[in-house]
């Protein structure tokens, strides 16, 4: 394994308010959010635009239409943003009869299904959750007793699901049912050192050969774990706190990183190339 430290990192922005959840949507603008400047931020031919949405915006999804699915983890609900008209819509709140709990970061599968990370108060106790939201709006629980569930990320083929459990430092893999909506034989497919003091694996994402860049908060590092598990490179970043990476499928941008400590948007050059997300049609 070697540690890198990349030169000629690109800003794409800064004076970010805890950037989270970057996001290429199908017209090839990058967005992501603020989440302690309750909006979100899309970057578009070079012009930097913020949209107040109020709570605490988290992670992004994109639909295939260009509605901006997202976590408020202020508010416990997954809202929907829709850029043409200003319009914001929640589209979850509650799991049964319980209010969620401060949903974090989301993805959809091949079937319009959105699975989100509710980790609450979880640093300490296993009480953080996973859930998925199908196509009829109903919601339910998908995985229990997790110390902080954060990140997560589906495989090119959609049967795959990665959740990273931040607190115990290690990212899972299971088996993804589209049809049943089950998490299945989950395992522990990669332990993460974090940092000494609160941190660790938080948001993925996966290039075509099926390398997993994980946003290793608290160390400024993007940790590379390759298809079988093992960490092949670190790349070292400016600020201690990734929060969140996504790949450029254009090839433009590289792995752009969110950066929470400097409040930067980082762009990185790599010749590896992402894959194209499932999304919701």
């Amino acid at each position: 394994m070697e540690t890198l430290i990349k030169e000629g990192i690109q800003v794409l922005a800064e004076g970010l308010r805890f950037p989270e959840g970057p996001a290429f949507a199908p017209d090839g603008s990058l967005w992501l959010v603020e989440l302690k400047g309750e909006s979100l931020v899309r970057l578009k031919n070079g012009a930097l635009n913020r949209f107040c949405v109020g709570g605490g915006p988290n992670g992004i999804a994109i639909e295939t239409e260009g509605k901006i699915w997202f976590c408020d983890s202020v508010n416990n609900e997954i809202r929907r943003f829709d850029p043409e008209t200003g319009e914001t819509r929640t589209m979850a709140a509650h799991v049964g009869n319980e209010p969620l709990n401060q949903p974090n970061d989301l993805a959809f599968d091949g079937k319009g299904n959105l699975v989100f990370t509710c980790p609450g108060n979880s640093r300490k106790e296993p009480t953080g959750y996973v859930c998925v939201l199908d196509k009829n709006d109903q919601v339910k629980i998908i995985a229990y007793h997790l110390f902080f569930p954060n990140g997560l990320a589906f495989n090119a083929e959609g049967d795959k699901l990665y959740i990273a459990e931040t607190y115990q430092h290690r990212v899972w893999v299971g088996d993804w049912d589209a049809e049943n909506l089950t998490w299945n034989n989950p395992e522990v497919f990669a332990d993460i050192k974090g940092p000494d003091g609160p941190g660790g694996p938080d948001g993925m994402a996966l290039d075509e050969q099926g390398n997993l860049y994980v946003a290793v908060y608290g160390t400024g590092k993007i940790a590379v774990i390759n298809p079988e598990g093992h960490l092949t490179e670190e790349i070292s970043l400016p600020g201690k706190n990734p929060t969140n990476c996504a790949f450029d499928v254009d090839g433009d941008l590289g792995l752009v990183v969110t950066e929470a400590e400097q409040g930067k948007l980082l762009s990185i050059k790599t010749d590896k190339r992402g894959l194209a997300l499932l999304n919701r049609n």
